[in-house]
């Protein structure tokens, strides 16, 4: 498979992550894998359905890092790992998990994965995308209530409560770690090229 290369996608909620990562997977297809930040939601099923509800899930603490971490270590070593698979509609890990295998490429994708120091020193590529605050609430708004069953009162209490806060806290700071900040994400050509002209000549190289 030859060296491969570990790219990190940071980022506040809806500011275009998951487009940069599916134009990089279009581009490249097999020779890439991702892996979600999100999935590695800590699990907790000894609180109820509203405990979990009420429960802060922008804050580092709310991520199992470590054990992204050693699946991240384990696939940069050319081995495949099982990573946990989140359930939105429950707040909660469901019972599966995902069989993610290794590739030339594996991009890394979340919120607060700047956040963290190891969890950086393991992605040779650390991008940022930079979007506007209100760009990014009206597209959690129509993915949290079309795509995950939330209401809209539900998600603007939350944004209020807790995603804005740990935005401005731990996600905008983060950015400082990053190599290259993409404003408006994935419609940005320019960037975007630069970002598949770096991934193309890793692939040449291997």
């Amino acid at each position: 498979m030859g060296e491969i290369m570990t790219i990190g996608i940071a980022g506040g909620t809806g500011s275009g992550k998951t487009t940069i990562t599916r134009r990089i997977v279009d581009r490249f297809g097999g020779d890439v894998s991702v892996v979600y930040h999100d999935s590695f939601y800590k699990e907790t099923s000894g609180l109820s359905y509203e405990e979990r509800k009420k429960l802060n899930y922008d804050h580092p603490d709310a991520f199992d890092t470590d054990l992204l971490i050693s699946c991240l270590k384990e696939l940069r070593a050319g081995r495949p790992v099982l990573c946990p698979v989140y359930d939105y509609t429950i707040y909660n890990r469901s019972e599966k998990t995902a069989v993610v295998q290794p590739a030339k490429v594996i991009i890394v994708e979340g919120i607060l994965i700047l956040a963290d120091q190891e969890l950086c020193s393991l992605l040779d590529v650390k991008l940022y995308v930079d979007t506007d605050a209100d760009v990014r609430i009206l597209r959690r708004i129509i993915r949290d209530v079309r795509d995950r069953g939330r209401s809209l009162d539900s998600v603007i209490t939350q944004y209020l409560a807790t995603v804005k806060p740990m935005h401005e806290q731990f996600v905008e700071p983060s950015k400082r770690r990053a190599d290259i900040i993409i404003p408006v994400g994935g419609h940005n050509d320019v960037a975007m090229e630069m970002v598949l002209d770096r991934i193309r000549s890793h692939m040449e190289k291997g």
